[in-house]
């Protein structure tokens, strides 16, 4: 019983093999998967999956780092693509200041704009916030109208996850708690509630510990599942029914 909440399974590293990993997939227990539109054409790829495969679901969003060339006709697709039946939120969106803030107002106008969009078709939000705590925090208090959402990776400190917590939003929790430098999140994962954690990968990126460096998937969830167990005592059993209950609710799939 497992939800894979964030992976982008339409990449091109899964070319080869999407097919035969969608079925160990359904023999390991991957039950759901959520594919997160990136860009414009992953946002399109992703509602082709949702189409083809069953327990495939799709979010449709630009992230900041995909934002060059961006116009209103890309907004009013991905609103078209919003309305589809197995689209359930809008993402991944946000503000990344990793590399600078050389473009912070074309990052916050773009996330704003799609803040907006996602509060008019009612669909929760995929967050991505990378060295910018405070804006991304800021500009979603702003925005009260959220159908709630997801802070995607999340990478900032308990006080920060209290806060998200308080909006009502979820925390995706992946690989990097595995890794032996994440004593910051192994300590937020100890302090959230278990019903407000969802599992994710953020797939072929970031997988955990120990295969890193290789091209992450869901099949191996389990590696962070245990972790997640670990850190708050409780049987892994429980971490995958309460996280798999908790995507559902998210994503609002029945």
């Amino acid at each position: 019983m497992i939800f894979e909440t964030h992976g982008h399974y339409d990449d091109e590293k899964f070319d080869e093999d999407r097919e035969e990993l969608f079925a160990r997939f359904r023999e390991e227990g991957v039950e759901l998967v959520m594919n997160i539109g990136a860009d414009m054409t992953s946002s399109r790829n992703s509602c082709k999956l949702a189409e083809k495969y069953p327990f495939v679901y799709a979010a449709v969003g630009v992230h900041p780092s995909e934002l060059e060339g961006l116009t209103e006709a890309d907004m009013e697709e991905l609103l078209a693509m919003s309305r589809l039946d197995k689209v359930k939120a809008i993402g991944e969106i946000g503000l990344d200041y990793y590399y600078g803030k050389d473009n912070k107002e074309e990052q916050i106008k773009w996330f704003e704009r799609q803040l907006e969009l996602a509060a008019g078709v009612k669909l929760p939000v995929v967050i991505h916030s990378r060295d910018a705590a405070a804006d991304t925090l800021n500009i979603l208090k702003a925005h009260g109208d959220i159908e709630g959402g997801v802070i995607h990776c999340f990478s900032y400190e308990t006080e920060m996850a209290r806060e998200y917590l308080d909006m009502g939003y979820y925390l995706g929790i992946g690989g990097v708690v595995t890794f032996k430098n994440s004593r910051k999140l192994k300590e937020v994962v100890e302090y959230a509630p278990l019903d407000r954690l969802v599992l994710e990968t953020d797939s072929p990126y970031l997988a955990p510990v120990p295969m890193r460096g290789k091209r992450n998937s869901a099949l191996y969830i389990p590696y962070i599942a245990e972790e997640i167990a670990a850190i708050k005592g409780v049987d892994i059993s429980e971490v995958y029914e309460q996280t798999f209950a908790n995507g559902k609710a998210l994503y609002r799939i029945k």
